[in-house]
Parts: structure tokens; sequence; C-alpha cells
């Protein structure tokens, strides 16, 4: 017989962080209020999302890092934006924000869910914060939603084994 684990997009008692760049906050402003409706339309209780600002996108992992280690969180979704500009900054900064991100969540073994933009143009950006490109805020806490259940799942295998 073979097993098959697959997360399910339901919040029951679990809690989120979202962690929220300031810089070009008009467009993660957008993707907070995407990822806050997604979670709600899911079962979370208001009291169970945590919001904590920070400067800028590479900010966002040592923030993240913060937050797993206090251990009241199953969940946290980063969400920045990241703007090409006149020089390759947005490519130095993008790159350590996915770096960091990625680190945090393998070296915790807690979900972090990826919600930072990297766009050439504002309009691109604004294209993915909420309009024709959808909402990426709301889809980083679906991906966490699903992952917190998918850890869940794989943690009972851990416990059946011993």
């Amino acid at each position: 017989m073979s097993l098959r684990i697959e997360g399910q997009l339901s919040a029951g008692a679990a809690k989120f962080a979202i962690v929220v760049s300031r810089f070009n906050e008009f467009i993660t402003g957008r993707l907070l209020e995407g990822a806050r409706d997604a979670l709600r339309r899911h079962g979370a209780a208001e009291d169970s999302i945590c919001e904590v600002w920070v400067p800028g996108a590479c900010e966002l992992p040592l923030a993240a890092k913060g937050l797993i280690e206090s251990g009241r969180f199953d969940a946290v979704i980063c969400l920045g934006a990241v703007i090409r500009g006149d020089t390759t900054h947005h490519e130095h900064v993008g790159s350590m924000a996915a770096r960091g991100i990625a680190e945090v969540a393998l070296s915790s073994g807690v979900p972090v869910a990826f919600g930072v933009l990297t766009c050439d143009t504002i309009d691109q950006a604004v294209a993915r914060a909420g309009s024709k490109g959808g909402n990426k805020g709301a889809e980083a806490a679906l991906s966490a939603l699903e992952m917190v259940n998918v850890m869940t799942q794989l943690r009972a295998l851990g416990r059946k084994k011993a």
C-alpha cells in the first residue's frame, strides 16, 4: 500500500506570523491584505495571526528566525517587494532575501513562505499584489497553510516509527 501525504488548506489551531517589508509599502500593504484574507478564509482566528514590520526585504529572514525561535508560530510568511532600479542593487537584495528565507526554513524545520515580489517595474508589482496577476501575498499564505499541515503529518510519521 502506498502512502500519500498532502496538505489541506485549513488553519485549525495553527498560529501564523507575517513579516512585512516597509520598503515599497504601497505594494507590501496589498500583499499583507491578501495574506490576512487568505488565512481568515481558511479558518485562522484573528488572534492566531501576528504581524511584524521590518525596514526592507533583507531584514525578512532575521525577523522570521526570531519569530520561529520564540516557539509561538507554526509558520512564518515573508512579504516584500523588490523592484528594479537604475543599478543592479535589486538583484542583490532579492537574492539575499530568497537565500535567507530558505536557510531559515531549512535550518528550523518550520515552514517559511516566500512572498517576495522581484519585479522589473512598478506595474508588474501592482499586478502581482492584487490586480490581474492575483495576490502573491495570498498565495504565500496558502503555501504556509498547506505546509503546516504537511509538516504535521510528517512529524506524525516519525512518532509512529518510534
